[in-house]
Parts: structure tokens; C-alpha cells; sequence
């Protein structure tokens, strides 16, 4: 195979000699001429990103067919279980550690789903571990296989179906049915369900982009997945009485004041509607905290928590932007003056880390999640009634923040703002809240009365 590091790229057009509308991708290599259409724009942009995305982490890129190497490995796959493969090898360099547990996550249900019915199937367990531990992952993070999973993956090697056989859309169905079911065999839940079905449809429509299929099975079969459920559960909003109880119990919480080293963690989740992986990640210089009134906060980095196996550093809070947000963008939270005295009683008493963080475990690492959700759990049994702690509220250190947006909409703070603060789009902030927002039904009701008596 002919090679070439010599890559260059134009933007993507429209092909106006095209009867029907189209998008051409057009790139060099060695100064050869390359180019694709696609029906859509977004699909000529996704293609072109996976381009470019593979000349920034330096492949090396077919002359013959204009593909870097990883594309080249997919196309040159003949079962799914191989392009599976070639997929997360394609993926992994620009995928957050969420979404590669996602990607992982969804094709360890699937990939067993579209094998053919061979002698000496493994149990779903080993298929899973061998899927999710070694497999469905880039080859120099695979650790040692050993020789139950080694079968395994022998096992899926001959068993796999081809990809071509997915041009029919009757091989697809297994693979939504498989994502329909939990392996206890208790029917997922809706995001769940969506969640993995996307994934499932972005490497069928990948296959489309290397021409290893003529269109996406997935719109031909007449399946629709169950209706997700997106407003928060207005029964896990706490008011602020509730929240200053919690607040306070939290400090007499574990041992060697385990508790207390938290309770500004935790403010912050209710006072500035910080997500835990924002807060975790917050640090001193972030913090604009005056002698008298409204300090900010300078929300521009998260740590949100995942296994290393998914991290390139092998750390379990590495560090990303802000969700849903460009890298470098930066939210300005302006918080209350509860939170200012909060934030400054915890300096004075604990300080801050090499780098400046605020909130360290005892040896000085990231809080782990486990340790702050166990202090929470703790927390509720102190504060609320034994009623209250069996149900929904509060049950989560997150709901504190779906608590302060709550609060925000229902003080009469605009939609816009709360989104700002919360780093929310507005639409996604009304949509969500909507069950959340306390007195509203009622003055619709005075309108419409108002309106029949005139």
C-alpha cells in the first residue's frame, strides 16, 4: 500500500451539477485529488472531521483511496465484530472518557446480538467482560488476555456476522432488541435505549461513509423506541429550608470531619447550581469572593469521574471543558452571600491544593464520587424523616442543583439567565424544569377565568 503523510484539505461545497442536492468533500493527498459526496451537509462535515481528525494524531493516509489508516482497517473489515474494532480505534483519539464508556457500553450489548448461532457460545457475562475489559479498546490499552477470555474472543472472531449481511434489515432487529433489554432480562429504560440506539446508528452510518453498505438498515425497519422522559421529578426538589438542614447535618457527618470537609462542596451544587464534576474541579483563583455582598465564580473546566480504563492519562477525573460548551468558553456564576462566607470559612480551615483546587480527599486527590455520594447518603438519614428518606427527595447530591434551578425559575429569574448561570440552552432549561415550576398552573387558571366572565 502506497502511503503518504502529505495531506490537505479544502471545505466542504455543494455540488451544484447534481440534479438532487449533495455535499462534496474534497482533499489531497500527495497532491492527488480526492473527493466523496453526500446527501447532507451534516454527513460531508462528519466525514471531513474524521479526515482531519486523523491527520492531527498523525496517520498515515492511503494514496490509492485517500483514507487515513484507521478508515482504511474499517473498510478492509469483512464481520462486524472487526469493524466494531476499527470503529473505537477510529473514535477513541477525540471522544471524551463519557462517551468512550458509552461507545464501549453500547457495542458489548450489540456485537453478541449480530452473531450467528455457533456451538460453544460463552455466557453472556465472559462475552461482556471480554467486550468491555479488552476488546473495545485501542490495542496498546488491551491488557493480557487470559485464556477463558481469549476463547471468548475467538468465539466472536467466527461467530460474528459479515457486514455485508446488514444490507438486509432483518439482521439488523436482533441488535434493537438486544439494547431493549437489561442483562438481567428487565426492560431498559427509554434513555438507555435511545443512548445505545444512536451509537448503534453512527457506526452503521460510518459503514455507509466507507461504502461497506449502500444505506443505513436502521431506516428501514419500523421500530420505534420507548419515550424518554426528560423533566426532573419534581418530588426530588428540597426547598431551602430543607436544603440549610442538610447543609448544616452534613458537618456532623463520619469521622476526622469527613463531612465537614465537604459541606462547601455541596453548597455549591445548591447556591450556584454547580454539576459535581464543575465543582470538584473548582479552584481558589476561579473564586471572586468580596467582604459584603454577591461574589462569582469562573466556571471553565470539570472533572467528571469515569473508569481510567476509558482516560488517556489513566486518571479517573481527567480533566475536559465545560458540557455542552466549546473548550476554552468560560460561565460566570455570580453566587450569594451565603456562599461567599461558606467558600471563605473553608479556605481559612482547609487551604487549597498545589494547583489550587478547593476540594481535596484527605491524601489530597479528587473526591471521588463514591465518597461524596456515602457522606449524602448519611446526610438524608440525619436530616429528613424516615418518610422523607424513602422517597425521591434529595436523593442524589445532583438534585441539589436541579433544587437551585428550580428555585431561580420560581423566584422569576428569566429563562435566559438561569440558563446562563446554569450552563443550560434555554430550550433544554424549559423543557426539563418544566414540573418544577410551582404557582404557574395557577395563574393560567385566574386568566382563564378572568377571560370567560368578560
Amino acid at each position: 500500500m502506497n502511503t503518504s503523510y502529505d495531506v490537505k484539505f479544502w471545505e466542504t461545497r455543494r455540488n451544484k451539477s447534481s440534479k438532487t442536492a449533495s455535499y462534496e468533500v474534497r482533499w489531497l493527498v500527495a497532491k492527488r485529488e480526492k473527493s466523496k459526496s453526500f446527501r447532507t451537509k451534516a454527513l460531508a462535515e462528519n466525514f471531513l472531521s474524521d479526515l482531519r481528525q486523523a491527520a492531527k494524531r498523525g496517520e498515515v493516509f492511503d494514496i490509492e483511496s485517500g483514507l487515513p489508516e484507521s478508515m482504511m482497517r474499517a473498510k478492509e473489515s469483512r464481520t462486524f465484530f472487526d469493524f466494531a474494532l476499527a470503529y473505537i480505534e477510529a473514535r477513541w483519539p477525540h471522544a471524551a472518557p463519557k462517551s468512550r464508556d458509552g461507545i464501549s457500553e453500547s457495542l458489548a450489548t450489540v456485537i453478541p446480538a449480530l452473531a450467528k448461532d455457533h456451538p460453544g457460545r460463552p455466557e453472556s457475562d465472559l462475552l461482556r467482560t471480554a467486550l468491555r475489559k479488552y476488546c473495545l479498546l485501542p490495542d496498546d490499552k488491551r491488557p493480557t488476555m487470559p485464556p477463558e477470555i481469549a476463547q471468548a474472543v475467538r468465539w466472536l472472531e467466527s461467530a460474528s456476522i459479515d457486514l455485508a449481511d446488514l444490507n438486509e434489515t432483518k439482521a439488523v432487529r436482533p441488535a434493537l432488541d438486544a439494547i431493549a433489554i437489561l442483562l438481567d432480562g428487565k426492560a431498559a429504560s427509554a434513555s438507555t435505549v435511545r443512548r445505545k440506539r444512536a451509537i448503534l446508528h453512527h457506526v452503521l452510518e460510518y459503514a455507509v461513509e466507507l461504502e461497506e453498505l449502500s444505506a443505513n438498515p436502521l431506516h428501514k425497519i419500523k421500530w420505534k423506541p420507548p419515550k424518554v422522559t426528560e423533566t426532573i421529578d419534581p418530588r426530588v426538589v428540597i426547598n431551602p429550608r430543607q436544603a440549610a438542614e442538610l447543609l448544616i447535618m452534613v458537618t456532623y457527618v463520619g469521622g476526622r470531619g469527613r463531612g465537614r470537609r465537604l459541606m462547601a462542596l455541596f453548597a455549591c451544587m445548591y447556591y450556584a447550581a454547580l454539576r459535581p464534576g464543575e465543582a470538584v474541579a473548582l479552584r481558589e483563583q476561579d473564586c471572586h469572593l468580596p467582604a459584603k455582598g454577591w461574589g462569582r465564580l469562573l466556571v471553565d473546566v470539570s472533572r467528571p469521574e469515569v473508569n481510567t480504563r476509558w482516560t488517556d492519562t489513566g486518571d479517573a477525573h481527567e480533566e475536559r471543558g465545560l458540557k455542552h460548551r466549546g473548550h476554552d468558553d468560560v460561565r460566570i456564576v455570580p453566587i450569594p452571600p451565603e456562599l461567599v462566607k461558606i467558600l471563605k470559612q473553608h479556605i481559612k480551615e482547609y487551604g487549597v491544593g498545589k494547583d489550587g483546587r478547593l476540594f481535596r480527599s484527605e491524601r489530597g486527590g479528587v473526591v471521588a464520587s463514591t465518597a461524596y455520594t456515602e457522606v449524602w447518603q448519611e446526610t438524608r438519614t440525619l436530616a429528613l424523616t424516615p418518610a422523607q428518606v424513602a422517597s425521591q427527595l434529595a436523593r442524589r447530591p445532583y438534585d441539589l442543583r436541579h433544587a437551585a434551578v428550580s428555585l431561580w425559575l420560581n423566584a422569576g429569574v428569566s429563562a435566559p439567565d438561569v440558563a446562563e448561570r446554569a450552563g443550560h440552552g434555554v430550550d433544554v432549561l424549559l423543557r426539563v424544569y418544566a414540573k418544577c415550576l410551582d404557582g404557574h398552573q395557577k395563574i393560567a387558571n385566574r386568566r382563564i377565568e378572568d377571560a370567560l366572565a368578560a
